[in-house]
């Protein structure tokens, strides 16, 4: 009796342990089948999203971090240099190879990137300021497109629209701007003191995207500039990619309202209340990576009251070398500075 009740004790415990495999045979089959599946979903997921960022940044949107952003800046610029050179071979091909006088032809010199990129900075009423301008050191006509095609340097005033679109104000710069054409008219800002720094932003985001210039500047319309000096010094600085150069300055912060300086955000910028170090804003410069940068992220960047103070929180977190260059110092005129106050 004890044999055949231990034998039939035998063969359950056999069978619960084929059947205990079985299971577990089966829910690791299962497992398996959910994982990859995830797994599939997952890479779809990120195929999803890099669709996404790609859409969202060529839309001057930013979704991502600033070291993708550089880097987005550093392959377009890549893509572009090969770009390029894709067409010269494609040129030398159809020339077979024999000359090599294209590349010093005029008309490769007139497709050189521009050095620079000047923004006067003006506003509504201010038509003898720009005539002085026009006169002293930015030229018109064919002078003005002289100094575009022999050094690079292109000029143009900035002004956005009055808050009553059309109004004499707006016609009296249209009008203007047909006689001389030396305008960039942002469409989409509304002229006020209030807006400068906005405005900033988007001479900086607008001008990258419609000149692919070294460098760019924003200048105020009661500035002389020294075209030369302003050049030469530039020309110096073509090795640093992420450039901020100004004369750099502090400065209170004033928490009180109805001062001329007033700053809403004061309370940001610590107990002692004193602003980061950043250009002045009579005149400063960026490189052509950094207005990029501004171009990309325009719509998540922020301002703060004054557009100098603006410009110089939005390069503080990157790999930026800021370069405190006295000749930029306009309210001090001294040899061979770039700028002066008039």
């Amino acid at each position: 009796m004890q044999s055949r009740g231990s034998s039939n004790r035998l063969s359950s415990m056999v069978v619960r342990t084929r059947i205990s495999s079985l299971l577990l045979s089966m829910f690791a089959t299962f497992a398996s089948i959910y994982v990859a599946g995830r797994l599939w979903q997952d890479s779809q997921s990120r195929v999803q999203l890099i669709k996404e960022l790609d859409r969202i940044t060529g839309q001057g949107q930013s979704a991502i971090s600033v070291d993708d952003t550089l880097k987005i800046i550093a392959c377009r610029e890549q893509r572009k240099k090969l770009s390029e050179l894709e067409m010269e071979l494609a040129a030398a091909r159809k020339e077979g190879f024999h000359s090599k006088s294209s590349i010093d032809t005029d008309d490769n010199n007139s497709k050189r990137r521009p050095l620079v990129v000047i923004g006067i900075f003006t506003r509504f009423g201010r038509r003898n300021n720009r005539d002085a301008i026009r006169k002293a050191w930015m030229g018109n006509g064919a002078a003005l497109k002289k100094m575009e095609n022999e050094k690079g340097i292109i000029a143009r005033f900035v002004i956005g629209r009055s808050a009553n679109r059309g109004d004499s104000m707006d016609r009296s710069i249209d009008s203007e701007n047909k006689q001389t054409n030396d305008f960039l008219i942002l469409d989409n800002h509304v002229e006020a003191p209030e807006e400068f720094p906005k405005k900033a932003k988007l001479f900086f985001a607008y001008a990258a995207e419609k000149w692919d210039a070294e460098f760019y500047a924003k200048v105020n319309d009661d500035i002389y500039v020294n075209m030369d000096a302003l050049g030469a010094t530039l020309a110096t600085h073509l090795d640093k990619p992420r450039v901020y150069i100004g004369c750099m300055k502090s400065g209170e912060v004033f928490s009180q309202p109805g001062h001329k300086w007033y700053e809403p955000d004061w309370w940001k910028f610590g107990d002692k209340k004193t602003y980061f170090r950043h250009a002045s804003g009579e005149m400063y410069v960026i490189s052509r990576a950094l207005a990029k940068f501004v171009s990309i992220n325009r719509s998540v960047l922020r301002t703060y009251a004054h557009d100098d103070i603006s410009a110089g929180s939005w390069f503080l977190g990157l790999e930026v070398k800021h370069l405190n260059e006295a000749k930029f110092c306009c309210s001090s005129w001294s040899s061979g500075a770039i700028c002066a106050g008039v």
